[in-house]
């Protein structure tokens, strides 16, 4: 198997996407943090001290995706046409699930970016609510489905 991030002598190097064509490339990953009762009925209840947790996260998820080549060695900086992200709440497991949908026109993809955003979010649901209980476990990451590019597309 042959690795792109690194050249003969097993250097790391950013992948050279100069020769590809531009294409419309989209990506959906999600994640979940499973809380307590008290701090979901305080995040539901918007009654956590801090403010609006959801709400914060969601930004925080939206900069991650922006600021993913920043975090991520060899990642390519990005010109995002759109990141979203969005909660669904169940309350019977307790449990916040964050999706992060984004979009560009480019050479390489944006699976990444989605990643990083919903990693940002969740972990911004973690600092605000640390003070109710710290026991907050976050799982589940992963790339739900991405379009376009050489690859083709891709569902979980």
């Amino acid at each position: 198997m042959e690795f792109s991030h690194f050249d003969q002598e097993g250097n790391a190097v950013m992948v050279d996407v100069s020769e590809k064509e531009i294409t419309c490339r989209t990506a959906l990953a999600s994640g979940k943090i499973r809380v307590s009762s008290e701090v979901f009925e305080a995040i539901a209840g918007k009654k956590v001290k801090k403010g609006d947790v959801l709400t914060v996260a969601q930004i925080a998820g939206i900069m991650g995706t922006k600021k993913t080549s920043e975090l991520i060695p060899m990642c390519h900086l990005l010109n995002l046409t759109n990141s979203k992200v969005t909660f669904e709440l169940d309350p019977g497991r307790s449990e916040i699930l964050a999706y992060c949908q984004v979009r560009t026109e480019g050479k390489t993809g944006v699976e990444m970016e989605a990643l990083t955003g919903v990693s940002a979010a969740l972990l911004t649901v973690y600092d605000m609510c640390k003070a109710i209980d710290k026991r907050m476990v976050i799982e589940d990451i992963h790339l739900c489905e991405k379009q376009g590019g050489k690859s083709g597309d891709f569902i979980f």
